[in-house]
């Protein structure tokens, strides 16, 4: 059986991932004011820092059709598999399941050949979306049912962690997120807030630390404690425009536990608008 693994454009891709013809990005659009861009290979991320930096608005996103994700499915995959970023900060999930449906009812139509599909809600953003392809593959290479890898994966969606810190809060701040005084006291005192995400799949303040090295610290903190069976483990860290902090996680991580495997990638377009410059996000 063949088989394709979709991810939306919040979630990264390795450089395997990349040249893997079983793994496809679908674009999502970011707005800034009056740029547009599609979050693809033509993503420049200086040139986007400084437009959201600029701009007194917030940066939006808009999610693929669902053309373009049935567009992803190819011709010869019959296990095809979608994961989205969290329902609960986008419409992409909703598009990829109209996708399926709509694939499925004209497949009945036309008497195409019979293809499985399934759309994950990732519950994450980023590199837990690259985390739950590189499950779904893991799995596929095993030569596991489509059934049993659906139930796994969703399983391991449900035990996922996503955790983050900001460098700042202005796109909080301009999405109404947090008011202009509570953002103004969190820049002047250096606040940094730990955040996570839901088991729903919406974000949470954990805790918070005076200063970047702090707030970093404190998220490992919070890694370590929740994080069973790290030695099975992959853990996943994004970064933001800035790789020598991503690497300053990593060895603080690797010094208080073994995981199977580490990996460290740079933000794409929508990880960026949420992380916004300096941001860190580790998926486990």
């Amino acid at each position: 059986m063949s088989y394709k693994i979709i991810i939306d454009s919040c979630g990264e891709l390795t450089a395997d991932q990349k040249m893997d013809s079983h793994f496809e990005n679908v674009a999502l659009q970011l707005d800034v004011d009056d740029y547009h861009i599609l979050d693809d290979e033509t993503f420049n991320q200086q040139e986007f820092l400084q437009k959201v930096k600029e701009s007194p608005n917030c940066p939006k996103s808009s999610c693929p059709s669902p053309d373009k994700y049935i567009d992803a499915f190819g011709e010869d995959a019959t296990h095809i598999y979608i994961v989205t970023l969290s329902s609960q900060l986008s419409g992409s999930y909703n598009s990829a399941v109209l996708a399926k449906q709509m694939y499925e009812e004209g497949q009945q139509e036309n008497g195409d050949m019979p293809r499985q599909i399934h759309v994950f809600d990732s519950r994450s953003a980023s590199i837990g979306e690259t985390l739950i392809g590189m499950k779904v593959q893991e799995l596929e290479e095993a030569g596991e049912s489509f059934e049993t890898i659906v139930e796994s994966v969703e399983n391991y969606i449900e035990e996922m962690n996503t955790f983050f810190v900001l460098e700042t809060l202005e796109t909080l701040r301009k999405n109404g997120r947090l008011s202009n005084i509570k953002a103004m006291i969190v820049n002047v005192l250096n606040i940094k807030p730990i955040m996570g995400s839901t088991n729903e799949g919406t974000i949470q303040v954990l805790g918070q630390a005076r200063g970047m090295n702090k707030a970093l610290d404190s998220m490992v903190q919070k890694i370590i404690a929740t994080t069973k069976n790290c030695e099975e483990k992959i853990l996943a860290i994004s970064h933001c425009n800035c790789p020598k902090r991503a690497e300053k996680v990593k060895e603080q991580i690797e010094n208080m536990a073994k995981f199977k495997k580490i990996i460290i990638l740079e933000t794409a377009g929508v990880s960026s608008m949420y992380a916004n410059d300096g941001g860190v996000i580790v998926a486990v």
